[in-house]
């Protein structure tokens, strides 16, 4: 005998729960779609790309030999040292705001007040705190540490204490019932427990920051930004074209190393 095969219908308040929700995000596409002045092709649009690929076949390598505080090694070297200052000394100071927000360790009202002050820090974006210290220490490699470290204490502050959230808290428990004090608890039982996953963070956040100091030349806060947002400007696409190349290079192998150094971390 044949199975009949009995086609169930959906109850209408699931069918209205998919329209409104599709339908809804239909209109929320289109009408962010209309709100795009799209003003067609600039007229200088094929001899741009005809110079870009030009660029890109010849690019300056007199640029890239150049050794000098003006060349391209020198800016590479400094975007690289900005992301280094910026992550390892915020990952430091991270640890507090993170033991401050961590539910476990200081308690649920205090941990709530921990967690809207490390919220507070990550608002702002590099390129904002970037400008307002480029205002109190002047441009430089200076403004984009200050600004990659602040930054970066507001998202290692939430990796960190979630980290300590999740962990393992008889080993605390045990050396808390022993009469260990908060120092011993914190130095003995939390850190040795949750450091893998730290410096894993650490790292996850160093490659996030290179990738940000190379823009925070943009604003005038140090690194490789800034040669190449002059390269552009004055229409030298064969420069542009070499730092963009060496900047790829750069950051695709501090990704590998950071990776590979993570995986077996954790």
């Amino acid at each position: 005998m044949e199975k009949i095969e009995i086609k169930k219908e959906l109850p209408w308040s699931t069918v209205l729960y998919r329209v409104v929700n599709y339908g809804g995000l239909i209109v929320l596409i289109l009408w962010g779609m209309a709100g795009i002045p799209y003003k067609g092709v600039m007229a200088t649009a094929r001899g741009t790309m005809a110079s870009l690929v030009q660029g890109i076949f010849h690019p300056d390598m007199a640029y890239l030999t150049n050794t000098t505080i003006d060349g391209l090694p020198y800016a590479v070297l400094e975007t690289i040292a900005i992301a280094i200052s910026g992550t390892f000394v915020s990952a430091v100071i991270s640890i507090p705001f993170a033991l401050l927000a961590s539910q476990n360790i200081v308690g649920r009202r205090v941990s709530l007040i921990g967690k809207f002050i490390v919220t507070m820090i990550r608002t702002f974006p590099e390129l904002i705190l970037a400008l307002i210290f480029i205002s109190v220490v002047g441009p430089g490699a200076p403004a984009g540490i200050l600004a990659l470290g602040i930054h970066s204490i507001g998202m290692l502050g939430k990796l960190f204490s979630e980290a300590i959230e999740s962990m393992d808290t008889g080993v605390k428990e045990a050396l808390e019932s022993c009469g260990g004090n908060r120092g011993e608890v914190l130095f003995r039982a939390v850190l040795p427990q949750v450091s893998p996953e730290l410096i894993s963070y650490t790292l996850y956040r160093f490659e996030i920051n290179m990738r940000a100091a190379s823009t925070l030349g943009l604003v005038g806060a140090g690194g490789i930004g800034a040669p190449l947002i002059f390269a552009i400007r004055t229409r030298s696409w064969s420069r542009a074209m070499i730092i963009v190349l060496v900047l790829i290079v750069t950051v695709s192998l501090i990704d590998m190393i950071s990776s590979r150094v993570r995986k077996k971390l954790v």
